[in-house]
């Protein structure tokens, strides 16, 4: 019989403390570690940076598939396991779709891989 994950919420922002200040306990760093892998891709890597310097809002779907050289397909799926993760929004105008990087989300998690404390 397979082994069942367990379901986390990870769409709000990570809140704990810097690694650098002592043991994490094991719910945060599950939940840590599944925004992690969300980034753990060198797409979805590019895609954030993308978005990053974008105006809020103002990359297309489709726009992001000419810039990374990927299908449609393919950017809407990496994006979608960046939304689960929270790092990334999405708002639907017309028959495009437009995406932000949630600056929040990113900040915390540098915040928690802050080296110092």
């Amino acid at each position: 019989m397979p082994k069942t994950l367990p379901v986390v919420d990870i769409s709000a922002p990570i809140c704990c403390a810097p690694l650098a200040a002592g043991a994490m306990d094991a719910d945060a760093a599950l939940e840590l570690a599944l925004r992690l892998k969300a980034l753990a891709d060198p797409a979805r890597i590019q895609l954030i940076s993308i978005l990053m310097g974008a105006r809020p809002g103002a990359v297309s779907t489709g726009d992001l598939a000419d810039l990374v050289n990927l299908s449609p397909a393919t950017v809407s799926h990496h994006l979608g396991q960046l939304k689960k993760a929270g790092l990334v929004s999405s708002e639907r105008r017309g028959i495009n779709v437009f995406h932000r990087a949630e600056a929040g989300a990113l900040e915390a998690l540098r915040g928690v891989l802050a080296t110092c404390c």
